[in-house]
């Protein structure tokens, strides 16, 4: 059998580098006696420490690589901090992205009625999104239904036919269509807290749909008769959902008292009438910003079914440089105006402190090997892409006014973290912020202009899209 030569670098377990050494190596691509004998040579020369092998194979890992040099470096003071009350805490859900959502807008209900503590209803938002998301599957099947089970884009339907996840966007259309309501009239329930066995039965639920559907089509039925079928299928998904989650409200009764005590008198409102009344504020006064380097920036983007209404369009992004999300966010933050913000958080996380450091654990120290990917490559990988969201409320700076570090308001529970926030240094955010929604008043000409741009459509598999974002 002809050979061929491939350098295969050897690294010593303690973190030395040694010379590249020449294996033999199949033509055919297998690992061969020889090569795995070489290789196995290679590593007992290396002289790694069989300390390190006992610690490894013992214990997490990340405890050995911790960077202790780095514990107590950051502080948890602010120069610039947005006042919030009360951590909340989205349990074992993947709704992160409706809790940022939803504290950025109870800020201005705290401010407005000078509240302690308040808190909107994340499941009364959360049941209408899966309503919703369930008709955009059956709606997405509907208009595939001429293509092959074998289609990647059917493939996709079926794979990821609900999730928990979301982005900013989402939470506007739910709260334009169905409103709000105060916690206390929807209250959690323990499958909205512990959302998997739930999911997992509405996705088995809709597949079977889905099939129907399909059959429905194959056997010449019309348009009229497959949506007929699938308001039926809908029928069953918010029975399942009433059964896990509660009915939401129509109507409710709401009062409040203040910080000073003082008792407001008892209003019946509908969710839609709470709405407008504890929030005098646009929306769409919002732009959503992303940091991809792997496109162009100053550039409109979208993602096909990246919605969860079927008759609302895709969110869109301006795609731009770091710096400028930088630029915005403290400028909002020195205006009291806190942001939805997402972020690749299982990079570099040191829980117990709650701090995001690109210091906080070295691995290439306790393996021997580099990890040498930027931002770009983890993304095209799929090494790395938005897996949480959180409000950005606060800003630390330099001498000369530049981002030192950043607070987040987290939703994982008090005692997660800082007390419920994770303290973020300004390198973390350039290597592992995706996500950014800002008020378009701190947002420059430059970049609103953009926003009239025809959005470039990006496929449902692409490394942007929302199903990692369910932490």
């Amino acid at each position: 059998m002809r050979r061929i030569f491939s350098v295969i670098v050897i690294v010593m377990i303690t973190g030395f580098f040694i010379n590249p050494v020449l294996i033999a190596q199949d033509d055919n691509g297998g690992i061969t006696k020889p090569m795995l004998e070489k290789i196995q040579l290679q590593f007992k020369k290396s002289g790694y420490s069989p300390a390190i092998l006992n610690a490894v194979t013992s214990n997490d890992v990340r405890k050995l690589a911790l960077n202790r040099e780095n514990l107590g470096r950051i502080d948890t003071y602010f120069a610039h901090k947005i006042e919030v009350d009360g951590i909340t805490n989205q349990k074992s859900s993947g709704r992160c992205w409706l809790f940022s959502g939803l504290n950025v807008l109870r800020s201005k209900v705290i401010k407005k009625y000078n509240l302690k503590k308040f808190e909107f209803s994340q499941d009364y938002c959360f049941f209408w999104d899966q309503l919703e998301k369930s008709n955009l599957f059956l709606e997405g099947i509907i208009e595939t239904r001429n293509l092959k089970m074998k289609d990647r884009e059917v493939e996709w339907l079926f794979k990821h036919p609900i999730s928990d996840g979301g982005v900013w966007n989402m939470v506007v259309d739910i709260v334009e269509k169905y409103g709000l309501v105060p916690t206390e009239a929807m209250p959690e329930s323990y499958n909205s807290n512990n959302t998997r066995t739930m999911n997992r039965l509405l996705q088995r639920k809709l597949r079977e749909d889905g099939l129907i559907l399909r059959r429905m089509y194959a056997k010449k039925k019309k348009l009229s008769d497959l949506r007929k079928a699938k308001s039926k299928m809908l029928a069953e998904i918010y029975r399942m959902l009433v059964i896990n989650l509660g009915e939401p409200p129509k109507e409710f009764t709401w009062r409040y008292k203040d910080k000073n005590g003082k008792l407001s008198k008892a209003r019946t409102f509908t969710p839609k009438e709470f709405y407008r009344e504890v929030l005098d504020m646009n929306l769409h006064d919002y732009v959503m910003l992303m940091n991809d380097p792997t496109r162009k920036y100053y550039k409109l983007y979208e993602i096909k079914y990246d919605r969860n209404m079927y008759d609302k369009p895709n969110w869109t992004f301006v795609n731009l440089p770091t710096d400028k999300l930088k630029e915005f966010a403290k400028r909002a933050i020195l205006n009291d105006e806190p942001m939805y913000f997402s972020c690749d958080v299982g990079k570099q996380l040191n829980r117990q402190d709650g701090i995001l450091s690109v210091k906080n654990y070295d691995y290439e120290s306790i393996y021997g090997v580099k990890f040498g990917m930027d931002k770009k490559d983890r993304i095209l990988t799929f090494d790395s892409g938005s897996s949480h969201a959180m409000a950005l409320v606060g800003v630390d700076t330099s001498a000369n006014g530049a981002p030192t570090k950043w607070l987040l308001e987290n939703s994982w529970g008090k005692s997660a973290g800082y007390n419920g926030y994770l303290v973020m240094t300004d390198k973390w955010f350039a290597e592992y912020m995706f996500r950014l929604v800002v008020p378009k008043k701190f947002v420059t000409p430059d970049v609103l202009v953009v926003l009239r741009q025809k959005p470039i459509k990006l496929q449902p598999w692409d490394p942007m899209f929302l199903p990692f974002e369910d932490d």
